[in-house]
């Protein structure tokens, strides 16, 4: 007799040439991860060969129940570490029967900049470090922390080794795994300074593939936490008090910025994303204000600043960038829960299309 365990890991292509390919889309809240399967004739490795599907908007607050029926348009395709083999994950994002992207669509506005040919001329880099809490399941605690209790201070947790220090290492590593094998530019792992926060970092992604990126490495890490029987909050404070939130400080250049003479063209675009603060704090998470205080590595939401090498600022220049005049800059501001979609595509809109 078969355990599950050999049947959830059978080979289908021993005995078929049929692959299973998983459609994922963001739901109505922007930060909840829906997903279904459908069984395609064969390997396919193209979105734009994928068919388009439907589903129940009704249930996902995205249509009202008289007329709930909403298109998922396949953009990006990742290997499927869960099922393996030539099966897919499928990065969606939605449509009316008509063909009308829905409010909760923040690819479709993404695209659009991203396809500004002077936004193109300029290929677009971003690094997104996505921070984010492991909880214990059904008390929305964080993993490791003692029931109704605190651990130690902050400080032994940020990249801490140890089983009194890093907590959820198992699933860490279990996701960062996964991502390389689906394909995602994820370029590295740590340990946050909050003991049960966690970091993994994707790219340098270009353009609108940064946000189809970091989605499925969430959705891959919901994946892997509900096998774990853990809950992954993107809240950007989850605990209040002395405990440092968390956050998805977004690296950006541009090719001008990578070239000789870059380090103006970055203070040029420092300059006028500072001129747009209220907007982009508008669009960088909901419950921000509970982590940009001005304290815990952060800048006060209120105010913009930036420096060298200061984790106190709004946006951060690194030294090596400083030293050789042309690189990248780092938008400290953005919350863990924000939509990628919409943080890179704003940063490229302000700092290249617009004019002040």
């Amino acid at each position: 007799m078969s355990l599950l365990s050999d049947l959830i890991n059978l080979n289908l292509s021993e005995s078929t040439e049929k692959i299973i390919a998983e459609y994922i889309w963001v739901g109505g809240s922007g930060m909840d991860l829906r997903s279904k399967a459908r069984t395609l004739a064969g390997p396919v490795d193209d979105p734009a060969k994928l068919p388009k599907w439907n589903y129940d908007g009704s249930s996902t607050d995205q249509a009202p129940g008289d007329d709930s029926e909403v298109i998922l348009y396949p953009q990006a395709i990742f290997k499927d570490p869960f099922r393996r083999g030539n099966n897919i994950l499928v990065i969606c994002d939605v449509y009316t029967p008509a063909g009308e992207p829905l409010q909760t669509n923040k690819r479709y506005d993404a695209a659009k900049i991203f396809s500004h040919p002077d936004v193109v001329a300029e290929v677009p880099w971003y690094g997104i470090e996505q921070e984010y809490t492991l909880l214990q399941k059904d008390v929305n605690w964080p993993l490791g922390w003692p029931l109704g209790g605190f651990p130690g201070p902050q400080g032994p947790y940020y990249c801490g080794v140890g089983a009194d220090k890093a907590y959820g290492r198992d699933i860490v590593d279990a996701h960062y795994k996964a991502c390389v094998y689906a394909g995602i530019n994820i370029s590295g792992i740590n340990g946050e300074v909050m003991p049960g926060q966690w970091e993994f970092q994707v790219g340098p992604s270009v353009g609108i593939s940064a946000g189809d990126e970091v989605w499925a490495a969430r959705y891959i890490l919901e994946r892997i936490t509900e096998l774990a029987g853990a809950v992954v909050s993107f809240d950007p404070k989850p605990i209040p008090g002395d405990w440092n939130g968390a956050g998805a400080h977004t690296n950006y250049s541009t090719k001008s910025m990578r070239e000789e003479g870059g380090y103006e063209v970055i203070k040029k675009a420092i300059e006028k994303l500072g001129l747009r603060h209220k907007e982009h704090i508008a669009a960088y998470g909901k419950g921000n204000e509970r982590r940009l205080t001005g304290r815990h590595e952060t800048a006060d939401i209120n105010t913009f600043s930036w420096g060298v090498a200061n984790r106190g600022s709004s946006v951060r220049v690194g030294r090596d960038t400083e030293k050789q005049g042309k690189g990248y800059f780092e938008d400290r501001r953005p919350a863990s829960n924000m939509d990628p979609y919409v943080v890179t595509s704003m940063i490229a809109e302000t700092t290249i299309l617009w004019k002040p």
